[in-house]
């Protein structure tokens, strides 16, 4: 409490006592919504690369247990097979052939966004590995473009 000179007593609740206006509220609530304008395209950006850059990596590790099924079996997986050849013993496949699972964690991974690898065996005993990208089509640019184990 403070006196004043004619002796009577008054609080001392100044500005810091009453709190933000509506005005302040508003610009802070705008400085903040920039602010996030900002961020979030290149935060999503990153995100996207890294999704990518994950999907490179399942890509590589893939065709290494694709490899590994070759050279336990003689042969690459057909497109019928897929990639379940690399967790689980096709029917075709003689028991003390295969030697697996070939993957990691005993089941086919999915690409950075989500989606299903898909396997692909031509008849030139080539076959291909590919994630369709963030949009699931195939084609497209960007994050959305579609990666292989050709094109890695």
């Amino acid at each position: 409490m403070i006196r004043d000179q004619r002796g009577g007593s008054r609080s001392r609740v100044g500005r810091a006592g009453r709190g933000f206006s509506l005005l302040e509220m508003i610009i802070v609530l705008v400085l903040m919504a920039l602010l996030a304008a900002l961020v979030v395209p290149r935060l999503t950006g990153v995100l996207g690369k890294n999704k990518a850059r994950a999907t490179r990596v399942q890509i590589e590790l893939l065709a290494g247990a694709v490899e590994r099924f070759n050279l336990d079996v003689g042969r690459y997986p057909t497109a019928e097979e897929g990639l379940a050849a690399l967790v689980e013993r096709p029917p075709t496949v003689e028991e003390d052939a295969w030697d697996g699972p070939y993957t990691e964690k005993n089941f086919v991974p999915k690409d950075g966004w989500g989606h299903d690898f898909l396997y692909r065996y031509d008849e030139d005993g080539r076959y291909l590995i590919v994630s369709l990208g963030a949009d699931g089509r195939p084609g497209g640019d960007g994050e959305n473009a579609d990666l292989d184990n050709r094109n890695t």
